[in-house]
């Protein structure tokens, strides 16, 4: 394991016999700063956009799904350049700025770029909170219902998932986004302690190898679904989304304006279709719960 997302600390831990020391690992929680190099009216210009808390590591890939999902770029072929800034910090070595640099041809919305984010670890992105908000950010229309999945693969996502989780086994404190294809075949999956940053950063590595649409794709995340997951998942085409925790009002409300299946709580032995039961085969599979 990297130890740019895992320290180890010593604490006191009490229990029935009183308190000892004893060694733990937490994971890493450092502030990411992503600036945007674009032309404006012939002339190279920089702009501060964002300030998240999260766990180092895939930071390129972060920057590309966080600017991809807000809407700003559309395509690996519009990064002119992707670099870290600044110098290592003292005490851990990490940089904490990385730059995107946009190909000159790329007319940047400044409105949009005057919206200044400070996200944190939890939250995801502040302040959005109305659907018409998606469709300014040019998310794709609703997406077709033509993709199906077995009922029975969906129970057996998590385990999956937790299978390769090393550094939440670890430390516990870290979310997961994951994608899978239609035999339930884990592909590629990345951790934070944000939700919304370990989302990015899965979104972000795809779109780097120009994989973007992922029309064909089941997404799965560690713990609820929320609106600002939903959105990330729809700008890249993702037809599915599971959660292992519960769905939020405003995330069915957007899962069925854009025909997103929704699906939650998923167990081993059940999970609930919030919307777009069509893209799930349930023949010979008992009702979820």
């Amino acid at each position: 394991m990297s130890q740019q997302n895992s320290r180890e600390i010593v604490l006191q831990r009490v229990g029935g016999e009183g308190s000892r020391s004893v060694a733990d690992v937490l994971a890493v929680e450092e502030p990411l700063e992503i600036r945007l190099g674009y032309t404006r009216e012939g002339k190279r210009e920089q702009r501060s956009l964002s300030i998240t808390m999260r766990t180092p590591g895939d930071d390129f890939d972060l920057a590309v799904g966080f600017l991809f999902t807000e809407g700003i770029l559309r395509a690996s072929a519009q990064i002119a350049g992707l670099r870290y800034c600044g110098v290592p910090a003292p005490d851990t070595g990490l940089r904490n700025v990385v730059r995107l640099d946009l190909t000159p041809d790329v007319v940047v919305d400044l409105k949009r770029m005057e919206r200044h984010f400070y996200t944190t670890s939890s939250c995801g992105v502040c302040g959005k909170t109305s659907l018409e908000a998606l469709e300014m950010a040019g998310c794709p229309a609703p997406l077709p219902s033509t993709f199906r999945v077995p009922a029975c693969i969906i129970p057996k996502l998590p385990a999956a998932l937790r299978s390769v989780q090393e550094c939440f086994d670890r430390t516990g404190g870290l979310h997961a986004a994951a994608l899978f294809d239609t035999e339930g075949s884990l592909l590629r999956v990345r951790e934070d302690v944000g939700r919304h940053n370990a989302l990015d950063k899965l979104i972000g590595s795809y779109l780097r190898e120009e994989a973007v649409p992922l029309a064909d794709r089941i997404l799965l995340v560690s713990g609820r679904a929320s609106f600002e997951l939903m959105q990330k998942a729809l700008m890249a085409g993702i037809p599915i989304l599971a959660a292992v925790g519960a769905p939020s009002s405003l995330a069915v409300e957007l899962a069925q304006r854009f025909n997103v299946t929704l699906l939650g709580f998923v167990r081993e032995d059940r999970f609930n279709i919030y919307h777009g039961a069509e893209r799930i085969e349930t023949a010979n599979v008992s009702s979820a719960a």
